[in-house]
């Protein structure tokens, strides 16, 4: 078998700090380790780096003169492109104030000083790990036709699908990286986070009532999932719907069906994947006692005219 020749990728860290000491024992600890290392004095500094290159982990410190480590990391996950950068903070704070400070900053981890450089090694390891996993993650759901985003708890958009990015685009004006969810959203995710009643895991806009929201979980500090769904205000009339024994959402798509959409325009409408949509035909066609589309479409016609 052929061996690959291409240079195996450096991460790269970002350490912030206004100790030259700390930042020499951290070059060289780090530099050693394989990973190719930049450094910044204070929060001004780091943020300047950040617009010319995205670091794969910050290691960043907790009390620096100016701006100081809290703020920066702050600063640091509003930027969409660096949200999912692990930034563990270096602090001779070891009061549980600190601590929960850091990470409701959005920091993952911590080390107190004086570092113990294999400590932190082991640390550096593990989130640039989950990282991985997590943008692994996410690339799948790219490609799984899912109209999934992520936003913080200011409501500031993480990251998203393709088709919620569309969604959004064409329900709102505003490209994704822009849209902030507003105050009413906001109260509802609160709610939404302290696992409330079912129906408050679902919203929408007071401006846009079709487009509708719902609380997937948290996947990550501070960092919340929702789902979107454009929802079409169309279905089979209620007692037909019943009649046949079909759900809800079968009567959704079949009364799509009907008016002559694919599979991949249902999907779209509603705010499901194909595969989704594919899965209720089949028990649509399972329920109606029919082979087809053309013939279940007869059905949910005859059964609008009668109810009509």
């Amino acid at each position: 078998m052929r061996m690959s020749t291409e240079p195996k990728k450096r991460d790269v860290a970002l350490v912030v700090d206004d100790s030259p000491e700390t930042l020499r024992l951290l070059t060289d600890a780090l530099d050693g380790a394989g990973m190719t290392v930049m450094v910044a004095l204070d929060g001004a500094s780091a943020m300047r780096i950040v617009d010319q290159i995205t670091p794969d982990i910050v290691l960043l410190d907790a009390v620096m003169p100016g701006i100081d480590g809290f703020e920066t990391c702050r600063r640091l996950k509003r930027d969409a492109g660096l949200a999912n950068v692990p930034v563990i903070f270096m602090t001779g704070l070891a009061e549980t104030e600190h601590i929960v400070r850091g990470l409701e900053a959005g920091g993952v981890d911590y080390v107190t000083k004086p570092i113990v450089i294999e400590e932190m090694l082991a640390r550096i390891r593990v989130h640039l790990g989950n990282a991985r996993l997590t943008q692994s993650a996410r690339a799948a759901l790219d490609v799984s036709g899912r109209f999934l985003f992520a936003v913080n708890r200011q409501g500031h958009v993480l990251w998203a699908t393709p088709q919620a990015q569309k969604l959004l685009s064409d329900h709102h004006g505003t490209q994704a990286d822009d849209f902030v969810l507003p105050p009413s959203l906001l109260q509802w995710l609160g709610q939404a986070k302290g696992k409330g009643s079912a129906k408050s895991q679902t919203a929408s806009l007071p401006d846009n009532p079709q487009l509708r929201f719902y609380y997937m979980g948290e996947t990550a500090p501070n960092e919340f999932l929702l789902r979107l769904s454009r929802e079409s205000g169309t279905a089979l009339p209620p007692e037909f719907t019943s009649e046949l024994g079909l759900t809800t959402r079968e009567g959704e798509v079949l009364a799509w069906l009907s008016k002559g959409k694919t599979n991949r325009d249902i999907a779209q409408i509603l705010g499901l994947s194909p595969r989704t949509v594919d899965k209720h035909l089949e028990q649509i066609y399972a329920k109606l006692g029919v082979e087809n589309r053309t013939a279940a479409a007869a059905i949910a016609a005859n059964a609008t005219r009668r109810n009509s």
